[in-house]
């Protein structure tokens, strides 16, 4: 009796222990309606909390793009500014250096003699005007001396101004140096000696007589170059003729001289180069301190007059299929627009823009190969 009531409470106690079970799992049916209990979701972390604040809009700077493709560059891209600008188109050229024609003088005795003393007896030695070359003895000019001081001492006893006039012109016609025929006058002496003295300032460029050389009327002695004022002649190809007359301002630069020089337009002359198919022009400067020597080869910067043009660098733009394209900054960070433009080339460094952009609009101005194939990608242009 007593087991039964054991066995009886055992299974009483299990079914409801299984009972509970069930109503703790939400299996109860019991009639009444489960609580579920819920668990408290854990907070977030500030840095990943969303607010619904909406984001402050600030005023576009930039070119707006609604309904327009762009190009998208996240990585930091260098922007430039079109901008105006006075400036005169160049072109560059080159030549040598050259003596100006009328600046290289002939040392010429006009009679027969030989040379007693040699003043000047280095090439490329430096000379003043009036300055003593060499000492000669000519029998032709010193018997001029001797006619013309005869004819002066027999006008002072007997006046005979004509045969004075015509002794005075053969000295004069044999290219006596003045002092020397007033010399005369002074001291009553024909010297038989006569000096040779340089016409103008300059260099020996050449001299062709030594101590002691005989020489005539027709033999040039010395060869002096004035380097005052020089030429450059430049060579010009045809398809620059056409420009010429545009070109108003040149700036010679040579290496070795740190300073320029300018120069002025001469004269084109009137052949071309039949091997190279060259003109040549040139031009005249002024050589401060005798700078610039024949033989030199130098540069000249020709420009046109100055005239104000829009200007953008040659970096930022490219060309496809025949077009040239830039890329415009727009108001959203990170995203340039293809637009198309029309240029001409203005120097080495800038194009003139014709047309496409404005002043003050901000373009790419590096990493177009990387601009292009994004937009190449997204068949933008």
């Amino acid at each position: 009796m007593k087991l039964t009531y054991t066995l009886l409470l055992v299974t009483t106690l299990t079914l409801s222990i299984q009972a509970e079970m069930k109503c703790e799992s939400g299996k109860c049916t019991s009639g009444k309606a489960a609580t579920v209990k819920k668990i408290p979701a854990k907070p977030a972390p500030a840095d990943k909390v969303k607010t619904t604040t909406p984001p402050v809009k600030t005023e576009p700077k930039k070119h707006r793009t609604k309904g327009k493709p762009t190009v998208k560059q996240l990585f930091n891209v260098l922007t430039t500014r079109v901008i105006k600008r006075s400036t005169a188109p160049q072109q560059v050229n080159y030549g040598f250096i050259v003596p100006e024609d009328d600046r290289v003088i002939d040392v010429v005795a006009w009679y027969a003699g030989y040379v007693v003393e040699l003043y000047a007896n280095k090439r490329f030695m430096k000379v003043k005007k009036g300055q003593k070359l060499a000492k000669v003895y000519s029998p032709e000019v010193y018997k001029a001396k001797q006619d013309y001081l005869n004819a002066l001492n027999f006008n002072a006893k007997r006046p005979s101004p004509a045969m004075v006039k015509g002794s005075r012109i053969k000295l004069e016609l044999l290219n006596i140096d003045p002092k020397e025929i007033r010399t005369i006058e002074t001291s009553r002496e024909a010297d038989k000696f006569t000096t040779i003295y340089a016409p103008a300032d300059g260099w020996i460029f050449e001299k062709k007589i030594n101590k002691g050389s005989a020489f005539n009327a027709t033999k040039s002695l010395f060869r002096i170059v004035d380097l005052s004022r020089v030429w450059m002649e430049i060579k010009l190809y045809t398809s620059e003729l056409g420009k010429l007359n545009t070109l108003e301002h040149f700036q010679v630069r040579t290496d070795g001289i740190d300073k320029s020089f300018e120069a002025y337009k001469s004269i084109l002359y009137p052949r071309l180069d039949p091997k190279e198919a060259t003109a040549t022009l040139r031009l005249v400067i002024e050589n401060e301190n005798n700078l610039l020597k024949p033989g030199m080869y130098a540069t000249v910067h020709a420009s046109e007059k100055a005239q104000e043009h829009l200007l953008i660098p040659r970096t930022a733009v490219i060309r496809k299929n025949g077009e040239w394209y830039a890329f415009l900054a727009t108001e959203f960070k990170g995203e340039y627009l293809p637009v198309k433009v029309e240029v001409k080339p203005l120097d080495n460094k800038y194009f003139e823009v014709l047309s496409g952009l404005m002043d003050g609009d901000e373009v790419v101005n590096s990493a177009l190969f990387m601009m292009d194939s994004d937009a190449q990608i997204n068949s933008i242009y």
